[in-house]
Protein backbone atom coordinates (compact mmCIF):
# COMPACT_ATOMS: atom_id res chain seq x y z
CA UNK A 1 0.00 0.00 0.00
CA UNK A 2 1.82 3.40 -0.74
CA UNK A 3 1.08 5.73 1.96
CA UNK A 4 0.40 9.71 1.59
CA UNK A 5 3.43 11.85 1.37
CA UNK A 6 3.94 14.76 3.77
CA UNK A 7 6.43 17.13 3.26
CA UNK A 8 7.88 19.18 5.91
CA UNK A 9 10.85 21.58 6.93
CA UNK A 10 12.48 21.75 10.13
CA UNK A 11 11.72 24.26 12.60
CA UNK A 12 8.32 24.47 11.02
CA UNK A 13 5.37 25.39 13.80
CA UNK A 14 2.64 24.37 11.20
CA UNK A 15 4.44 21.37 10.05
CA UNK A 16 5.16 19.80 13.52
CA UNK A 17 1.45 20.37 14.45
CA UNK A 18 0.23 18.59 11.52
CA UNK A 19 3.12 15.64 12.66
CA UNK A 20 0.75 15.87 16.05
CA UNK A 21 -2.36 15.93 14.64
CA UNK A 22 -1.70 12.88 12.17
CA UNK A 23 -0.17 10.70 14.64
CA UNK A 24 -2.58 11.61 17.21
CA UNK A 25 -4.95 10.36 14.98
CA UNK A 26 -2.42 7.19 13.87
CA UNK A 27 -2.62 8.19 10.06
CA UNK A 28 0.24 6.90 8.42
CA UNK A 29 1.89 8.58 6.25
CA UNK A 30 5.73 8.63 4.75
CA UNK A 31 7.52 11.65 6.00
CA UNK A 32 10.04 14.37 3.55
CA UNK A 33 11.99 16.51 5.42
CA UNK A 34 12.66 19.04 2.78
CA UNK A 35 15.27 20.96 4.68
CA UNK A 36 18.79 19.62 3.35
CA UNK A 37 16.70 17.08 0.76
CA UNK A 38 17.09 18.95 -2.28
CA UNK A 39 15.45 16.04 -4.75
CA UNK A 40 12.28 16.03 -2.02
CA UNK A 41 12.47 20.24 -2.66
CA UNK A 42 12.35 19.69 -5.87
CA UNK A 43 9.39 17.16 -5.70
CA UNK A 44 7.36 19.00 -3.10
CA UNK A 45 7.87 22.12 -6.01
CA UNK A 46 6.96 19.92 -9.03
CA UNK A 47 4.01 18.71 -7.41
CA UNK A 48 2.23 21.72 -5.88
CA UNK A 49 3.95 24.75 -7.74
CA UNK A 50 5.41 26.52 -4.53
CA UNK A 51 8.16 25.97 -1.93
CA UNK A 52 5.80 25.93 1.39
CA UNK A 53 5.63 23.57 4.09
CA UNK A 54 3.67 21.11 5.18
CA UNK A 55 2.27 20.13 1.92
CA UNK A 56 0.84 16.51 1.29
CA UNK A 57 0.49 14.46 -1.79
CA UNK A 58 -2.70 12.14 -0.72
CA UNK A 59 -3.02 9.45 -3.56
CA UNK A 60 -2.88 12.98 -6.42
CA UNK A 61 -4.60 14.97 -4.07
CA UNK A 62 -2.37 17.83 -2.82
CA UNK A 63 -2.80 19.96 -0.05
CA UNK A 64 0.02 22.95 0.18
CA UNK A 65 0.68 25.36 2.47
CA UNK A 66 -1.48 24.34 5.31
CA UNK A 67 -2.02 23.86 9.07
CA UNK A 68 -4.35 21.30 11.14
CA UNK A 69 -7.46 23.71 10.61
CA UNK A 70 -7.12 22.93 7.32
CA UNK A 71 -6.12 19.57 7.03
CA UNK A 72 -9.32 18.30 9.26
CA UNK A 73 -11.79 18.98 6.26
CA UNK A 74 -9.68 17.96 3.81
CA UNK A 75 -8.78 14.56 5.72
CA UNK A 76 -12.84 14.22 6.57
CA UNK A 77 -13.92 14.87 2.92
CA UNK A 78 -11.69 11.39 2.26
CA UNK A 79 -13.82 9.65 4.84
CA UNK A 80 -10.61 9.66 7.08
CA UNK A 81 -11.06 11.13 10.11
Amino acid sequence: MNLPILYIKRGCPWCDEVVEYLDSKKIEVQTFNVSGDREAMQEMVALSGQSKAPTMDWHGEVLADFGVDELVPFLKKRGIV
